[in-house]
């Protein structure tokens, strides 16, 4: 599992490095000090998690953790915790807060192992519109056209599934999803939700040169500024 550190205090990243060295499946592939940086490093090496601290100079950790892939989990570090409600509505994998108690990081990394061990398990052959998958959420079950379903939507460790007028949970991580799926038909809007193309009723300029999308069911999705950038890249003439 490779990582980076993020954090602005040269000392925290030092005591974040001498707790994860416990961690032999832990490999620390960069540390950086502000999050330009980092955007660089995480463009450049592809981690699987990286550990943000979330007061720095310039761009915070939010900020960041906006702008990246969902596909990479995100611990947030910070010393203070009223960052955490906003850090979870990013989809953070957790919140840590300094000094660090070598217990709940042990937690943490736990987690993150039995969510890699369990993406290995899962069925990552590539889906089609066509295809008609099984969902079961407890004693309900149904067989779907897969582009029936508009939005997927994470939630923790699941993800809501919505079609017609159904939206049940699945015990499946987003990011597994998101490898199945054609791009061309299910875009990755942010780290919480994938929209299904076909979907999309209207869309407008939003907030720091994002998008925000209406589905034909009037559900709002914000596209973040750097999926929006993708977006458009990849729609465009």
């Amino acid at each position: 599992m490779k990582a980076i550190i993020i954090d602005d205090e040269r000392l925290a990243r030092q005591e974040l490095k001498n707790l994860l060295a416990s961690y032999k499946e832990v490999e620390i592939i960069a540390e950086c000090s502000d999050a330009n940086e980092a955007q660089a490093k995480i463009n450049e090496l592809k981690p699987d998690v990286i550990f943000c601290d979330i007061n720095m100079p310039g761009k915070t950790g939010l900020q960041l953790a906006e702008e990246i892939s969902g596909a990479i989990d995100v611990v947030f570090i910070t010393a203070h915790d009223e960052h955490a409600i906003k850090a979870f509505e990013l989809n953070a994998f957790d919140y840590l807060l300094k000094p660090i108690q070598p217990q709940r990081l042990a937690e943490t990394i736990k987690k993150l192992l039995v969510k890699e061990t369990s993406s290995k398990v899962e069925n990552n052959s590539p889906l089609s519109k066509k295809d008609i998958v099984f969902i079961k959420d407890g004693e309900k079950c149904w067989f779907v056209k897969l582009e029936e379903i508009r939005l997927f939507e994470s939630e923790g460790n699941y993800v809501r599934v919505y079609f017609d007028s159904n939206k049940p949970l699945i015990l499946r991580s987003l990011n597994s999803l998101e490898a199945r799926l054609n791009e061309k038909e299910f875009f990755r809007a942010s780290r919480k939700h994938i929209i299904n193309l076909n979907y999309i009723g209207s869309v407008e300029q939003w907030f720091n040169s994002g998008l925000n999308v209406k589905l034909k069911d009037g559900k709002e999705i914000e596209i973040s500024r750097r999926q929006a950038v993708k977006l458009k890249d990849m729609m465009s003439l």
